[in-house]
């Protein structure tokens, strides 16, 4: 058999740039049982931006070959954009995990040995099939279930290749930090379970910290917050809101906070923070210290309904933009009426009375007239 080495590659272009490329050598005993398309040529990906450049809203373009290599990895890119700050950060996670995808590609043509069966159904039976939620039918990949102490229902994915257990699975974990597995080539699945209870326990109070947020107040971003999460929109009333980040490893210190909404009414919530930093305990709630901090109550489920604040924009009349919900508002107060930040760039871009300057659109609001001035690309502060 000839195993003369040939290489499958992948490059990342932006603005005509050469990013990077991820590369990988294959056996020509391996490439053989390969599908030829994926072997020996470049694999774009383009990467669209909408009208805010809000990477969590972008969409990914690539050819089908490279469709078919990241199937079964569609929610964890969708998860690292709403989680990474910026491209360039999820370049980096895509590489990675392209890296992992060509990886189990390739060893889904690789004939296992009767060891590696025997290994892993070994392993799996000393685990506890009880904590087995999925095994696919060529036992390469194996999801496990666990439950912290707080009662929160967790998964892993494990991706097996032919070395197992030379070599360690790659894991897949809704983490909001890299889950690392320390690995030995005479270490079970029970090693890596009991890392994963490790690495759940170790992020108990950053999950606490979001589930209260999330069960006392009314959160309008993200919809369906996943575990991996670190933001939160809170409202805090009608057409005002404050976007919080909360570090994992840190989640009891002061988050970073931005607001959302008129001038005249997230200015004096500005002022209240600034003066009152000194206030924040890292022993008292997150909440409890938000609202010291802001000197105001969060409203209530008990008392207001989410309608209460999910105000249609102005513009589009739908709530739901890209899954963005309105993050801007007319500074007017007898006016206040939102809008998502494309349909109002959109508005403003087409009418004649309306100049640019540099990111800044100065126009005037669509219901009022009232002057009206949108960052295209820039957080409000």
């Amino acid at each position: 058999m000839d195993c003369t080495n040939r290489e499958e590659k992948i490059t990342f272009t932006y603005l005509g740039l050469v990013l990077f490329t991820v590369c990988k050598t294959l056996p020509k005993c391996v490439v053989d049982q390969c599908p030829s398309s994926f072997v020996g040529r470049d694999f774009h990906i383009r990467i669209l931006l909408p009208m805010d450049l809000q990477l969590k809203n972008a969409r990914i373009e690539c050819s089908w070959h490279l469709k078919k290599i990241l199937h079964g990895y569609r929610h964890i890119l969708k998860q690292r954009l709403h989680s990474c700050p910026d491209l360039v950060s999820f370049m980096v996670e895509l590489k990675t995990i392209l890296e992992i995808a060509l990886k189990n590609t390739q060893d889904l043509h690789i004939p296992r040995p009767p060891e590696y069966y025997s290994c892993l159904v070994r392993d799996l039976e000393l685990l506890g099939w009880n904590k087995v939620a999925y095994v696919d039918t060529g036992l390469t990949t194996i999801r496990l279930k666990a439950e912290d102490s707080c009662g929160r229902q967790h998964l892993v994915t494990l991706k097996f290749n032919a070395k197992y257990p030379t070599e360690p699975p790659d894991c897949l974990v809704d983490f909001p930090v890299q889950f690392a597995v320390s690995w030995m080539p005479q270490d079970s699945l029970i090693d890596i379970y009991n890392q994963f209870l490790a690495a759940l326990e170790s992020l108990k109070e950053f999950w606490d910290v979001m589930d209260e947020i999330d069960g006392k107040t009314w959160v309008l971003e993200p919809e369906n917050p996943t575990r991996s999460a670190t933001t939160r929109r809170i409202a805090i009333g009608s057409n005002v809101s404050v976007n919080v980040e909360v570090d994992p490893r840190h989640p009891n210190m002061l988050p970073e906070c931005y607001f959302l909404g008129a001038d005249h009414v997230v200015n004096p919530l500005r002022i209240k923070l600034n003066t009152n930093l000194h206030l924040w305990d890292p022993e008292i709630s997150f909440l409890q210290n938000l609202k010291d901090l802001l000197e105001i109550d969060f409203p209530s489920h008990a008392v207001l309904e989410k309608s209460d604040f999910a105000k249609d924009c102005g513009i589009c009349y739908a709530y739901r933009l890209d899954g963005a919900a309105p993050d801007q508002v007319c500074d007017d107060p007898r006016c206040g009426q939102p809008f998502h930040q494309a349909c109002l760039y959109e508005w403003l871009q087409g009418l004649p009375s309306s100049r640019q300057s540099f990111n800044v659109i100065f126009g005037e609001c669509p219901y009022c007239n009232k002057p009206l001035t949108l960052k295209s690309s820039v957080k409000k502060l």
